[in-house]
């Protein structure tokens, strides 16, 4: 009864005491939700919805980054993104996370982003039974003498149950015998068995005993090992040794040096001879981890440092040492040696480094969360206290959290990527010991590439000499631009910026290649006739948005001897220049007698004509002058000369490779008389055809007279025949106050045509066209009787006439001198082409405008030709 009592006292002081370990747990951690799971729960098992806990938009998870960010363990929860569920996520054994019997607790931190925060959840994992006690041997063999007196005890093996709690070894049970009982004590947070004698031994009756001993957990159902006891009785030795202390207790530097003593223990044994000299041993149960740590003099009893000691490691140390003496039996007992590791200043501050943004984009704000960084240090009190700066650097700083040791890496000014594209950012962590210890982390941050920088040409602009002749499709030139942002916006693509695709633009006729900036020329030029253009070539690159400069580029074509010099004179007939000049003979030496004319169109030396005899019948009588082409006599005719001579004259230009050309001069020798009836006779025939030509234009004019007349009095017929409001309508909108009225109608195929006079009263327009001057005849201009004249006369007659600064002129109905009939939106268009204008020059182009001009020049009296 007695035993059951204090056992059930033991049991209330345990409970009483693990409460106050979990009270006491609970309060040095500081967690916004705490969980409680069982170990050996099921991977995928749910533990908690802490999302919806926390008080989060399940909503918006996914987008902030849900997700746990550190821990002590690896992966063993994981959270879901889409509801927020905290799960477990890898097997979760205590015993392999937890030693000990206390609150085993895992700390998690749980991080969201925009805005970033930091959630701290505690998932407190729950004993099991899920192991069974054992002993370090499956057999115990003890020896007894038989002078043993009642109420020894022996110590055994104490039983491991990795299990906490209610689970661990709760109590022990012996195999009924006749000699034996069991006592348990209790050796602070250990319970230790002790085999008790209860009647003395007799090794003549039985000098062996076996028992069988039982280690119970506490669990549900109960799990339990056994321990084979062999007890072997011997004779003699009745005093066992006795310690001074049956808890010794000290304190211990770590790292200190081996063999350094830590205690020294005695016992002494009032037997004499060798039943009274005492030895020192480990006890059986005393861990293998621990005698690589500690050794123990046998003799002496000193406990020595023999390993590494960390405090981090572990912190106490809980010895048994058993004291035997030499006696047959020999006699033995024990004590409880605990030593305490006092924590020394040996571990550097480690830096953990949560990076939310390895790669920064330029254009991020000041204030931008790079990076989460934690600071831990293993040592304790000060020792463990830790100061987190940033080594030289302005770019970036450290904000501390509200948790401890907790810090965001945080940019502090602008970035530019061009200037800085890796920043090596450097935390240095220092603890608070004597001395202080530090450690440096090195964290990279990549600055992203935004496009804010144009392509940029070397040379703006760009003068490329281009010699004529070229090779279409070979290259030219090569443009290069450079971009000083990175990766696709930096890729830079080349084009020519087109005009208006005319055939005056001359950039259509050179391409780049888009890639490599390559120019080449799509056809050859000409220097005779395009000596310089200019085209801009646009460079662009591929960011979002693209971003593009452009380079102008002046191409000066090279002159070239690739024009042959042509023959002006004499003329030019089946592709021979032969001319015949007839030479009185009684002229003096240095006569003109006739004159090569020639021309080159290239420049410079291509250009630079010489003349030379390239064969003459007599050398003598004439010479050539080498740079004007003249020909002159070099003496007088002589009574023995002949009277015909052949000169073939060479012309060659000055270029690299010259190019000639040759004329033939026929010069004939003519006596005066014969050179003055010549000379008569042709003066006669110029005469009749002078005449002739002037008998045929007064003609013609005349015709052309008398029917421009009728066409005047038909067409103020007409007007009167109209309305007078009609008329007065279109009154309002005259341009031109001249005194002729005069238009014919005619159609051509099925469209309509009107030939309108000066006078535009009539509600005619004058529009100056792009290629002409141009009449707008709308369609309401008809006659009053709704009918139209089909007319395919012979007439032609033309009238000029000024507006203002604009000069028009009105051509009769016959189109055969180039003038073009353009159907208008708003009526029939008369189109005259600039260059159809009646000027001098045109008398040998169009044949049907002569007799005209002419006439306007001999009768400018009649009218024909007014000149507003």
């Amino acid at each position: 009864m007695r035993s059951g009592g204090q056992r059930r006292k033991r049991g209330f002081w345990w409970t009483a005491l693990h409460f106050s370990v979990l009270l006491c747990l609970r309060e040095q951690t500081s967690a916004q939700i705490r969980y409680s799971i069982p170990e050996e729960t099921k991977e995928g098992s749910v533990v908690g919805n802490a999302g919806k806990d926390l008080g989060l938009d399940i909503g918006t998870l996914l987008d902030r980054r849900f997700r746990i960010v550190s821990g002590s363990r690896d992966a063993l929860f994981e959270v879901n993104q889409n509801n927020g569920v905290l799960f477990v996520h890898r097997n979760i054994d205590r015993e392999a996370l937890c030693e000990g019997g206390g609150a085993c607790v895992m700390n998690l931190k749980i991080a969201v982003e925009n805005p970033l925060e930091i959630h701290y959840v505690s998932v407190e994992i729950s004993d099991v039974n899920d192991h069974s006690p054992a002993f370090p041997d499956k057999e115990k063999r003890l020896e007894i003498s038989e002078s043993t007196v009642t109420g020894a005890r022996f110590q055994l093996q104490a039983a491991h149950d990795p299990d906490a709690g209610i689970n661990s070894v709760r109590h022990y049970k012996l195999s009924p015998n006749e000699h034996f009982d069991l006592e348990i004590r209790d050796r602070g947070e250990d319970k230790l068995p002790f085999l008790v004698l209860q009647r003395p031994l007799d090794r003549e009756q039985q000098d062996e005993h076996h028992l069988l001993l039982s280690a119970v957990d506490g669990g549900n159902p109960a799990r339990s090992g056994t321990l084979n006891i062999t007890v072997h009785v011997l004779d003699a030795n009745d005093n066992r040794p006795v310690f001074g202390l049956d808890v010794y207790s000290t304190e211990l530097d770590e790292n200190v040096e081996p063999g350094t003593i830590v205690i020294q223990i005695h016992a002494t044994d009032i037997d004499e001879g060798t039943n009274g000299d005492v030895g020192y041993s480990f006890g059986s149960d005393v861990n293998p981890k621990v005698r690589d740590v500690f050794s123990l003099d046998t003799v002496t009893g000193e406990i020595r440092v023999k390993g590494d000691i960390d405090f981090e490691k572990n912190g106490i140390y809980k010895l048994d040492v058993q004291a035997s003496d030499n006696g047959q039996p020999p006699m033995t007992t024990d004590c409880r040696v605990i030593i305490k590791i006092q924590d020394v200043n040996d571990n550097k501050p480690e830096i953990e480094v949560t990076s939310l943004s390895n790669v920064v984009p330029e254009d991020a704000k000041p204030g931008t969360v790079i990076a989460l960084i934690s600071v831990t240090d293993k040592d304790s009190g000060l020792n463990g206290k830790v100061q987190c700066v940033l080594v030289e650097n302005t770019t970036f700083e450290l904000k501390p959290s509200v948790q401890d040791n907790m810090y965001s890496l945080v940019t502090r000014a602008r970035l530019d990527r061009e200037r800085a594209s890796r920043y090596e950012v450097t935390v240095k962590a220092t603890d608070l010991g004597v001395p202080p210890l530090c450690v440096l982390k090195m964290l990279s941050v990549d600055v992203s590439d935004v496009n804010d920088n144009r392509p940029e040409f070397s040379q703006n602009p760009i003068e490329l000499y281009l010699a004529e002749n070229n090779v279409p499709g070979a290259r030219v030139l090569t443009v290069s631009a450079s971009d000083k942002d990175a990766n696709e916006n930096a890729a830079v693509t080349y084009q020519v910026v087109r005009g208006d695709a005319t055939q005056n633009d001359v950039a259509s006729f050179v391409n780049v290649n888009s890639e490599t900036g390559s120019v080449h020329a799509l056809k050859s030029f000409d220097f005779e006739k395009t000596k310089t253009f200019t085209f801009h070539v646009l460079a662009t690159d591929a960011g979002v948005p693209p971003l593009g400069s452009n380079v102008t580029v002046r191409v000066f074509i090279l002159d070239e001897n690739d024009n042959p010099p042509v023959i002006l004179s004499p003329a030019n007939a089946n592709g021979t220049a032969e001319g015949v000049e007839e030479v009185l003979r009684n002229v003096n030496a240095g006569c003109l007698v006739a004159k090569v004319r020639a021309y080159d169109a290239d420049v410079g030396y291509n250009g630079w004509l010489l003349f030379s005899l390239q064969e003459i019948t007599d050398h003598t009588l004439f010479g050539l002058d080498r740079y004007t082409g003249q020909i002159r006599t070099l003496r007088s005719f002589a009574e023995t000369d002949e009277p015909r001579h052949k000169l073939v004259v060479l012309v060659k230009d000055n270029g690299n490779v010259s190019l000639s050309a040759t004329a033939t001069v026929i010069i004939r020798a003519v006596e005066p008389k014969e050179a003055f009836a010549a000379s008569d006779t042709e003066s006669s025939i110029n005469d009749e055809e002078e005449y002739d030509v002037s008998f045929y234009l007064t003609i013609t004019l005349g015709s052309v007279s008398v029917l421009f007349l009728i066409s005047i009095v038909v067409l103020v017929a007409m007007q009167c025949s109209k309305p007078a409001d009609y008329s007065s309508k279109y009154l309002q909108e005259a341009n031109y106050d001249g005194t002729l009225c005069h238009s014919i109608q005619y159609r051509s195929g099925d469209k309509r045509y009107m030939l309108v006079g000066p006078r535009m009263s009539i509600g005619s327009t004058v529009v100056p066209g792009s290629n002409g001057n141009t009449l707008v005849i709308p369609d309401r201009r008809r006659s009053a009787s709704g009918e139209e004249a089909n007319y395919d006369g012979t007439l032609c007659h033309s009238i000029q006439y000024r507006s203002g600064d604009k000069r028009y002129m009105l051509v009769g109905p016959r189109m055969s001198i180039g003038s073009t009939i353009v159907p208008g939106s708003n009526g029939n268009t008369l189109v005259l082409p600039d260059h159809r204008r009646l000027t001098s020059e045109e008398d040998c182009v169009y044949p049907g405008w002569i007799l005209q001009h002419r006439a306007s020049q001999a009768h400018s009296h009649t009218g024909m030709h007014a000149d507003g």
